[in-house]
């Protein structure tokens, strides 16, 4: 069975760790990419306004699963986001709060959410993967915003990820489901809505079947997508539990590992 749809995440997978990736050599392939109707799909927790800078000239020829599944863009144009119920956004901050974040990033379709106390040094490296976002004086003022609310996003020191896993699946009690997405961060996403979910309705749409899908990633929150697709790729730089869910282990983020098996699969 051939492929039809590519599903990439982006931090530790399609991008280097100077956050670059060879541009050159991805036009040429995807241009290949096009001419053979195979879907490309990036697949990533971050905000789609900054995603679609990494791609300024091809963005509305592709499709993303941004915020982990939470919010679809299909060639430019919105296709589905999820929301978690006002009541249930507060409560689980309340829990939240309680372990003490060094950031807690809410997110919504319209923007990101920041308390205003953020220092400017984070400010600005949050901004980094959420461009559109705005400072609250206390979070729980995003009831007033009138978004739809569908992901936090936290950080943590490294040290203390697994346990504040488990701290956050004992405070959230099943409502929102904490996944590792690296470096410390911890994505919290609505049950069921995961890139893996995202990738599912696109497939619906483009009458694509799992079989047909290749793709790639390295964190926690690239697992559900690759024990979905029918071939799988995890980054040599990727988390073990990630290595253990992929069919294949490919060359890392920083030797262009993604572009490489993409070769190969238009080749075959």
């Amino acid at each position: 069975m051939s492929i039809k749809m590519i599903a990439v995440d982006m931090d530790g997978t399609f991008l280097n760790d100077q956050k670059e990736y060879n541009r050159e050599r991805f036009e040429k392939l995807f241009q290949q990419l096009k001419n053979q109707d195979i879907k490309f799909v990036v697949a990533s927790g971050n905000q789609y306004d900054q995603l679609k800078s990494f791609f300024p000239e091809n963005h509305t020829e592709m499709s993303f699963v941004s915020e982990n599944g939470a919010n679809i863009i299909v060639e430019g144009q919105h296709y589905y986001n999820a929301q978690l119920p006002m009541d249930k956004v507060l409560a689980s901050l309340k829990g939240i709060n309680a372990l003490e974040p060094i950031v807690n990033v809410v997110c919504g379709k319209n923007s990101a959410y920041v308390s205003q106390d953020i220092s400017e040094e984070v400010f600005k490296s949050v901004s980094f993967y959420y461009p559109s976002i705005k400072k609250l004086e206390k979070l729980e003022d995003v009831a007033d915003q009138g978004d739809e609310i569908f992901k936090f996003a936290l950080t943590f020191l490294t040290s203390d990820i697994e346990e504040k896993l488990k701290a956050l699946d004992k405070v959230l009690a099943g409502e929102m489901i904490p996944v590792s997405s690296g470096h410390g961060d911890i994505d919290l996403i609505i049950p069921g809505v995961h890139k893996a979910n995202g990738l599912a309705k696109l497939g619906e749409e483009w009458g694509i079947e799992p079989a047909e899908i290749a793709a790639f990633g390295d964190s926690g929150n690239d697992i559900e997508m690759l024990e979905y697709a029918g071939f799988s790729y995890a980054m040599e730089n990727a988390q073990e539990k990630v290595k253990e869910a992929a069919e294949e282990i490919i060359r890392s983020n920083n030797q262009e590992g993604v572009l490489e098996v993409i070769e190969q699969l238009l080749n075959k």
